[in-house]
């Protein structure tokens, strides 16, 4: 990047891009690993290898990879950006050809009829393979050690358009569900819903349309149900071709939730509403009789963005709290209940993944004991919720520091709920570098039980995902 990068909130500090892609081996260790992890660490998130040629949104970013290999006592690393076809044309280039997402009112006239995916969003392991996410485009794999870039996976051509960053793997049938909003093209309201086995072959595509268009970043599973959150963060091509904002919060249109029955099509779909609310993440689902709950980090408004007049949505509005869905499919009512089950603020919930689809006593959060002027929306904490006691354990990196998801690792196949690890990096803000954190989630107050520590900075991202060595 030849030129400084302008003035923005998500490109300053730790939002910033890193210019380097590295193999670092046998990293230093405070504390000690624990023997019973063998295996990586995947994280992913932004890293824009140039600047759009129009505004920057940090969702719109060039992903980079970063993967922590663990095992026998050391840990190696190593971080490389996905060589997606956005990347190497902009490589080739020197210089940023795409509008913010892709938008072809302001890109170079170079990308006409070029990919501009990123990868940027979340990390999936299954039938073997490593994959990059981002909501509007094809899964893109890559090797599990080195992070070489092997290009989009289209389940052997079976796939119709592209995935969501939020696919779930159900832990009993090894079936990976997933959808795609924007099915039948840009802001369209048509939505699939896709089916994989455990092998890897797609096994279900079916296609519905949404109460209205909309950006869906994720959505829940039960053992028998299937969740569409719809809210109102809108996208619109009329606003898109006038330059205005592509995606805006409306919240007159409310939220509206489908839910089917996993056996049934998706002409079964009965759809909830609600006043508007927001949600990027669910934490986990469950059914139960006729009733299906759902955990979620609910926002009273969408963050990051603004109302279709282009005026930002209110920061007041902008914080997510654990909420809890309730829709009982035994009432002929269309209203489903919201009820908070915590005042603390926070994002980027993980479970116990064994524990996915069903009823489930262990949550996890990154979250933060205040919002305040300036503080670029870190977080600065990890909490354990245990929701049969109604209690909560927090653990606090130094002011100044802050904290990305947790990704929890069982301590072995046959542990009870909880009994693992969460892994987390740190960013140290005095050092102008990043740690990755070991604790032991049943206590993570006594704080990590092993540090590892690198000697730059992973940039704040999105998500992540352990992949269990083999034996």
């Amino acid at each position: 990047m030849s030129v400084p990068l302008p003035s923005h909130p998500q490109l300053s500090g730790n939002y910033a891009p890193i210019r380097i892609e590295c193999d670092a081996t046998d990293l230093t260790v405070e504390g000690d690993l624990p023997p019973q992890l063998h295996g990586s660490l995947y994280r992913v998130g932004p890293n824009p290898q140039y600047m759009p040629t129009d505004e920057y949104h940090w969702f719109g970013g060039d992903g980079m990879i970063h993967a922590f290999h663990v095992g026998d006592g050391r840990v190696d690393y190593c971080n490389r950006w996905a060589r997606t076809p956005k990347w190497e044309l902009e490589h080739e280039a020197g210089r940023g050809l795409f509008g913010l997402f892709g938008n072809p009112m302001t890109s170079d006239p170079a990308t006409q009829g070029k990919d501009c995916g990123v990868a940027n969003t979340n990390m999936l392991w299954h039938d073997g393979r490593l994959m990059a996410l981002e909501e509007l485009h094809a899964p893109f794999e890559l090797d599990p050690t080195t992070l070489e870039s092997a290009g989009y996976y289209r389940f052997d051509g079976k796939l119709p358009s592209h995935m969501t960053a939020h696919p779930k793997v159900d832990p009993k049938t090894g079936e990976l569900l997933f959808f795609s909003y924007f099915a039948g093209g840009f802001f369209t309201p048509d939505i699939g819903f896709h089916v994989a086995d455990p092998t890897g072959d797609l096994v279900r595509n079916e296609t519905f349309q949404a109460p209205y268009t909309a950006m869906v970043h994720d959505f829940a599973i039960t053992d028998t149900h299937v969740i569409f959150p719809i809210c109102p963060l809108t996208g619109s091509m009329e606003r898109a071709m006038a330059r205005r904002p592509a995606f805006a919060w409306e919240p007159e249109l409310g939220t509206r939730v489908g839910i089917m029955e996993r056996d049934q099509n998706v002409d079964s779909i009965r759809w909830f509403e609600s006043d508007a609310c927001f949600m990027f993440h669910p934490m986990n689902a469950w059914s139960d009789d006729g009733v299906v709950t759902v955990d979620v980090m609910q926002f009273e408004a969408a963050p990051l963005f603004t109302y279709a007049d282009g005026t930002p949505v209110e920061r007041s509005k902008s914080n997510a709290r654990l909420c809890r869905w309730t829709f009982d499919l035994n009432s002929t009512s269309n209203t489903f209940k919201r009820t908070y089950l915590d005042d603390l603020i926070g994002e980027f919930p993980r479970i116990d993944e064994r524990y996915g689809g069903s009823p489930y006593r262990h949550g996890f959060i990154a979250s933060t004991y205040a919002r305040v002027k300036g503080d670029q929306g870190v977080f600065n904490q990890i909490t354990h919720f245990d929701l049969q006691e109604n209690t909560r354990e927090i653990y606090q990196v130094p002011d100044g520091d802050a904290v990305s998801e947790p990704v929890f690792v069982a301590r072995a196949p046959d542990a009870a709920e909880g009994d693992g690890f969460l892994l987390a990096t740190v960013f140290r803000r005095a050092q102008n570098r990043s740690d990755l954190i070991i604790l032991d989630a049943m206590h993570i107050e006594a704080g990590p039980v092993a540090t590892v520590g690198l000697d730059h900075r992973i940039p704040f991202g999105f998500h992540g995902c352990w992949r269990q060595a083999e034996d």
